[in-house]
C-alpha cells in the first residue's frame, strides 16, 4: 500500500467470517439518499409559466424523503451535495417551440437549461437539466418545473418524463 491504494478480494475477520469494526476516523461513502420518480399519465400545462412537474409514481426512493403524492418535492435528511436530473416530455412539439427545464430550490430557480424544439410528430419533445445542489439536510427541498411555449401535454411515461437525485459521496 505504497501509494496509498488497498486492493482486496475479500476482508473476513480474524475468525475468518463475521462482521469486522471499522475505526473511528474512516470515512465510508454513500450514494443515499437516492430517488427516481416520474410521472405516470399526460398532464395540462400552462403555456408560457413556469409549472412544477407532478412526478407521482416511485421507481425507489430509498429515504422515503420525495412527497409523490402533494408537494412533488425531495427533501432529504441528510445534508450534502446531490445530483439532480429533471427530464420532461411532451406529446408532440410545436414548431418553434421553446422550452426551459429547471430544478428549483426551495421554491425558487436554482438552475435551467433552454431548448428550442421543433416538430416531432409522435414521438414529441424531450428536454433534461441536471445539477449539483448542496442541501441542508433538513429543510431544503428541490423540485422538477418547466415553461413551454407550445401547448403539448406534458408526458406521462416512466422513459419521458421523470426526475432522480441521490447524494454525492464527496
Amino acid at each position: 500500500m505504497a501509494d496509498g491504494t488497498l486492493k482486496v478480494g475479500t476482508i473476513t475477520n480474524s475468525a475468518g467470517s463475521g462482521n469486522i469494526a471499522i475505526g473511528s476516523g474512516v470515512t465510508l461513502l454513500s450514494s443515499t439518499p437516492a430517488f427516481r420518480v416520474y410521472l405516470n399519465s399526460n398532464t395540462a400545462q400552462t403555456q408560457n409559466t413556469d409549472t412544477k412537474i407532478p412526478y407521482n409514481t416511485e421507481d425507489f426512493d430509498t429515504d422515503d424523503a420525495f412527497d409523490n403524492s402533494s408537494n412533488y418535492r425531495f427533501t432529504p435528511q441528510t445534508a450534502g451535495k446531490y445530483f439532480i436530473q429533471v427530464q420532461v416530455g411532451f406529446d408532440g412539439a410545436d414548431a418553434n417551440g421553446r422550452v426551459i427545464v429547471y430544478v428549483f430550490k426551495n421554491g425558487s430557480s436554482h438552475s435551467f437549461s433552454s431548448f428550442g424544439v421543433a416538430s416531432t410528430a409522435d414521438y414529441g419533445g424531450v428536454c433534461q437539466h441536471s445539477d449539483v445542489v448542496t442541501l441542508n439536510g433538513s429543510t431544503d427541498y428541490v423540485e422538477g418545473y418547466v415553461n413551454y411555449t407550445g401547448t403539448d401535454n406534458i408526458r406521462g411515461q416512466t422513459t419521458k418524463t421523470f426526475m432522480l437525485g441521490y447524494k454525492l459521496g464527496a
